[in-house]
């Protein structure tokens, strides 16, 4: 069963190749059911696959599929091979289970889109660039998808491209994670360099040859490209304008593809992070920063995608805090369930655009429960799973991170307590101002389209994957309960970073507080949010404009950064290019004309004139011969 690996790939992979040669024939719905099934099928097979890896004992758990020698360059031998592991496959299943939940979504939500093809021939590309990067059996491989799901992100975000602001984001999404692959490859290098190798198996068994320094710089490097890729401090803020693409984008990116990547990397390395004490706390420290800060922005945000998307970069750093604490299991745990619920409230959100008419502004919306009940219904499960209200899987998820975060430095662990209360309390708002109060959408659009709406819940197509994901927000949690033998997770994972992992030594009393703790954060957070937005849509004094503006990070980019740069890149062009370097070369070039200029004059056309110079010559080296013979 696990020589069928390679078909994970290869099913969305002929999707893709076939909708782009054929997808406008196909047409609407065909290529949306299409992609629909070859994603499935992938999922399907990743099933049977970590069925047989299943089968064996915990020591074997691991093998490697290698199609072919890729190239040779001297000492660097790379080849195309696919590692199956309990943490790649772990990767693949939800990579593939959410992805076909949200393309079937797709096919309802994007319905009436004239590039209704193109759109899932990158969906396809999409998922086939995650399968790669998760299962690549090398460093390489791994860089191949990363760069795959950077340049899907980019035709996926900039898919209404004649939208300024939708080709802006995309512009911003490609630059923002070039600065972080610039920190992949120098890794790259420094790994070759050290260790001979980029082979994951092979660059682990040789660490114990490789210095402190050269690990920790390896971490930090790689980190780089996990905070490009996951959307951390300081390279976040390219997440937030990535709302721009279609809503069932927003899900893939934020759930089960890209956005990931980073964390997995993260974990996946963890031999590397294990021995480099120095990068892991700086991953912790700028972890939590990042899931505070995009916590604090989430409560003042009025666009509902926003109020997600940064959602998603606070989520993003209690994974990160998680790994920079030696909580690799935690981390896995959290980016499984946030897969499910993120999914959730990014469909919820696009089911409430779609009824509302393309209106994003929570302020807009209003009593929606009772006419959008199953959306309403899943979006609340949602809001109570991320909140980390028990028994919904956020709460046992969020807690074995706090606990391991505790377990490091009781600093970590406020931070991120005071995160998770700010959580539930966002979320809330964005539920109450969305599903409950009054109705406000009639007279609060301005295009006076508002008194036309009927919102309702959508097609099955577009309901059904709101339920399942719902379903899977609720009860995720029993896949790593801290009871043995229910620490599923924990048990399967042992292989891959049982040797790295932070061994907890807290007794059950002390359990049992970490448990009543968690759950009174998350009713704290949501008793503040029902008790001060269930009736009203306006807290100016709790939406200040430091907050709506992001803290003016954004904006500082743009201003020292972006425009500096502009500016300091014009005075180059007008000072050093064209005056000083074009100068150069065109007086140079002046000088040869003028040069031309003066010898033409000595070209009569007249033959005596030449013979004159002729016969002057010649006296000229006999007198020189002469004078030398009597000298």
């Amino acid at each position: 069963m696990l020589g069928a690996v390679f078909l994970i790939p290869l099913f969305p992979f002929v999707g893709f190749l076939v909708l782009a040669a054929l997808g406008r024939k196909l047409g609407n719905p065909r290529a949306g059911w299409l992609a629909t099934a070859m994603v499935l099928a992938s999922f399907v097979t990743t099933v049977i696959v970590f069925t047989g890896l299943f089968e064996r004992s915990p020591a074997s758990r691991s093998y490697t599929q290698t199609w072919y020698s890729w190239f040779t360059v001297d000492r660097l031998h790379v080849t195309a091979s696919l590692l199956v592991d309990p943490l790649s496959m772990t990767m693949a299943l939800f990579v593939t289970g959410v992805s076909t939940l949200i393309h079937l979504y797709s096919i309802g939500y994007m319905s009436h889109d004239e590039q209704f093809p193109k759109f899932f021939v990158y969906l396809n590309l999409f998922v086939v660039s995650m399968l790669i990067l998760v299962l690549g059996g090398n460093f390489l491989l791994t860089f191949l998808g990363w760069e795959g799901v950077g340049v899907c992100s980019y035709f996926l975000i900039s898919f209404w491209f004649d939208r300024p602001s939708a080709a802006s984001a995309g512009k911003k999404a490609m630059i923002f994670n070039r600065i972080g692959d610039a920190g992949f490859l120098l890794a790259m290098f420094l790994i070759f360099e050290r260790t001979g190798s980029l082979q994951y198996t092979t660059v682990f068994s040789r660490l114990g040859h490789v210095g402190t320094p050269s690990l920790t710089a390896i971490a930090l490097l790689l980190f780089l490209g996990a905070a490009g890729k996951s959307a951390q401090l300081p390279l976040y803020p390219w997440l937030a304008d990535a709302m721009e693409g279609p809503t069932p984008v927003s899900a893939l990116i934020h759930a089960a593809t890209m956005v990931t990547a980073g964390v997995y990397l993260m974990c996946r390395v963890a031999p590397i992070l294990h021995l480099a004490p120095d990068a892991a706390h700086v991953v912790a420290i700028v972890g939590v920063a990042t899931a505070f800060l995009g916590a604090t922005i989430a409560c003042a945000q009025n666009d509902i995608k926003k109020i997600l998307a940064y959602s998603t970069i606070s989520q993003l750093g209690y994974m990160f805090l998680a790994v920079g604490v030696g909580a690799y299991v935690a981390a896995i745990f959290l980016m499984l369930t946030h897969a499910f619920y993120k999914a959730l409230l990014f469909l919820g959100a696009g089911s409430v655009i779609h009824a509302m008419g393309d209106e994003q502004d929570t302020k807009r919306f209003g009593a929606l429960a009772r006419l959008m009940p199953i959306t309403s219904i899943t979006f609340l499960i949602a809001w109570l799973s991320i909140g980390g209200v028990p028994p919904f899987s956020g709460f046992w998820s969020k807690g074995d991170v706090l606990e391991n975060a505790y377990a490091m430095s009781p600093l970590l662990y406020v931070v991120g307590a005071l995160t998770a209360v700010l959580t539930a309390y966002y979320l809330g708002r964005c539920y109450l101002l969305t599903f409950r109060g009054k109705q406000r959408w009639a007279e609060a659009r301005r295009d006076g389209k508002g008194a036309g709406l009927h919102p309702h819940d959508p097609s099955w197509l577009m309901t059904l994957p709101l339920v399942v994901l719902a379903a899977a927000s609720t009860v995720a949690g029993i896949i790593n309960l801290p009871i043995h033998p229910f620490d599923l997770l924990q048990r399967w994972l042992d292989p891959v970073v049982g040797a790295q992992l932070r061994q907890l030594h807290f007794s059950v009393g002390t359990e049992w507080v970490f448990a009543i703790g968690d759950a009174v954060l998350a009713a704290l957070g949501v008793s503040i949010a029902i008790g001060l937005w269930r009736r009203v849509a306006e807290h100016p004094a709790l939406e200040p404009v430091f907050l709506r503006r992001a803290w003016y990070i954004d904006w500082a980019y743009d201003s020292f950064v972006a425009r500096g740069s502009t500016e300091v890149a014009q005075v180059t062009f007008d000072d050093v290019e064209t005056k000083g370097i074009d100068g150069a070369v065109n007086g140079f070039g002046g000088l040869v004309a003028a040069a031309g200029r003066r010898l033409r004059t000595v070209q009569t056309g007249y033959v005596r004139n030449y013979a004159l110079g002729l016969m002057g010559g010649l006296v000229l080296i006999l007198a020189y011969v002469v004078v030398r013979a009597f000298a």
